[in-house]
């Protein structure tokens, strides 16, 4: 057995010098813990960037065949167009354009409301769009609420509190009835909303449902029956 002098060196500490060593020692990952502080930074309910700008509207109408201008320009391309234009034309040629335009527009405008009102999805926004949103309308459609008289019960109310200024005695029972009748409302509008979730699973079990398709079906049985668009498919007591 060999003795070591002080200014000897073993194959193990020439390889640690060299950095060939077979023994590694490794550092603790500090990345999870640095995101996890990054991430805890961040406010409630932040949605990180998507990488891509958001499309405008006018190109997800183009691109669904909904055309508002006969050439598919732009806003801003129509309005350089009409700049242009009126270069070109006198005072009276002017106007008789504008009035022209004017028309056609409308025209244009009665069409679109006539293809949303016959729920054509091209036309329709996105919360109307898919077929289970056309469910949750015909579903509400095909019935009778009390807050389907929630417009016309709102101008009652306000008359009731002009009545109140006047009539300091009937205003403190007007309040009461009221605060029951928006009570009702409330309470009507969680069970409609919860029934319309719960034929909606029965029919699409695998769509997704939830508070934002109550509170769809809520804010459709709301409205009167002929202010409702799209309009509505299915008489009262259709089986949907």
């Amino acid at each position: 057995m060999g003795v070591k002098l002080p200014w000897q060196k073993t194959e193990q500490d020439a390889d640690a010098a060299a950095g060939t060593g077979s023994t590694k020692v490794e550092l603790p990952d500090a990345k999870p813990e640095a995101n996890q502080q990054a991430e805890a930074k961040l406010p409630k309910g932040y949605t990180p960037p998507k990488g891509r700008p958001t499309p405008k509207r006018i190109d997800q109408e183009i691109k669904r065949g909904v055309v508002r201008d006969p050439n598919a320009a732009t806003p801003a391309q129509v309005r350089q167009r009409e700049k242009e234009l009126k270069k070109t034309m006198s005072k009276e040629e002017w106007k008789a354009h504008k009035k022209q335009v004017r028309e056609e527009n409308r025209a244009r405008n009665r069409e679109m409301q006539a293809r949303i009102d016959a729920g054509d999805e091209r036309y329709l926004s996105e919360r109307d769009r898919g077929e289970v949103r056309g469910f949750v309308r015909d579903w509400v459609d095909s019935k009778r609420f009390f807050n389907n008289y929630v417009m016309p019960a709102a101008l009652v109310l306000l008359v009731i509190m002009l009545i109140g200024t006047w009539l300091p005695r009937v205003s403190a029972v007007l309040s009461l009835l009221s605060l029951l009748f928006m009570l009702t409302i409330f309470i009507e509008g969680f069970i409609i909303g919860n029934r319309a979730n719960r034929a909606v699973r029965a029919k699409f079990p695998e769509a997704d449902t939830g508070f934002g398709l109550g509170m769809y079906a809520f804010s459709r049985a709301t409205q009167p029956r002929n202010w409702r668009t799209p309009k509505p498919r299915v008489a009262v007591g259709a089986k949907v």
